[in-house]
Order: C-alpha cells, then structure tokens, then sequence
C-alpha cells in the first residue's frame, strides 16, 4: 500500500506524461504533420501499455518500492516513442494520410471562399 505522499507523486508523474498530447501542426508541412502522427501513436502505444504496467507489483524482495511506481509512468511513456518510431504499429501513416487530407480540403474551401469573395458570388 502506498502513502499518501507517494501516491500524490505518481498521479503528478502521470498526469505530466500525459499533458504530452501531440497537436496539430500550425505549419501544415508534410514533415510537421509526420511529426504530429508519429507523436500521436506515441501517446496510442502508451495508453495500451498503461494497463499492463499498472497491474505489475513493486512490493515484496525484488520491487523497486516506490520509486519504481514513480518511474514507471516515465518508463511507459519512453517505450510508447519507441514504439512508434520504429512504426511498429503503423498508425503514424494513416494518420498523416488523413490529416494530409483534411489539410487539402480546407486549403480547397478557403481557395474557393476567397475566389468567390474577389469575385463577389455568393456560393451556398
């Protein structure tokens, strides 16, 4: 059983592990929208990892006590980059296929909203 001390730590260190969520690229360039999926299946990979950690002990002769439940939450975060920077799960390319995407159709919208306020039709 934890103190209040040390659980207060680990909620800390999981909360700043996850406040690393990847945001979308202002830039809109095909490596910033890599970037940003790569960074998104980083944070998939760690959400599937969690669960399995959370479940380890760190009690008895060969636990780390609570550091490792302090650590943990790091290590977790680091294994889910790795993750996705070997593309071990390829959710990093349908993403940026799709962000890609979605970044053509807006770029098209505001390409035909701006035509038709130069030339003054209202499209509907």
């Amino acid at each position: 059983m934890m103190d209040t001390s040390s659980q207060m730590l680990l909620d800390s260190a999981r909360n700043q592990a996850f406040a690393a969520k990847p945001k979308m690229p202002m830039d809109g360039t095909p490596d910033a929208i890599k970037k940003s999926a790569i960074e998104f299946e980083a944070v998939f990979a760690q959400q599937m990892l969690e669960p399995m950690f959370s479940e380890t002990s760190n009690d008895g002769m060969f636990g780390g006590g609570h550091a490792e439940g302090i650590y943990q939450s790091m290590m977790v975060q680091e294994f889910g980059k790795i993750i996705a920077q070997r593309g071990s799960l390829g959710i990093a390319d349908t993403v940026a296929k799709e962000m890609l995407k979605i970044q053509e159709e807006q770029s098209k919208t505001a390409a035909e909203t701006t035509a038709s306020a130069t030339t003054g039709e209202i499209s509907q």
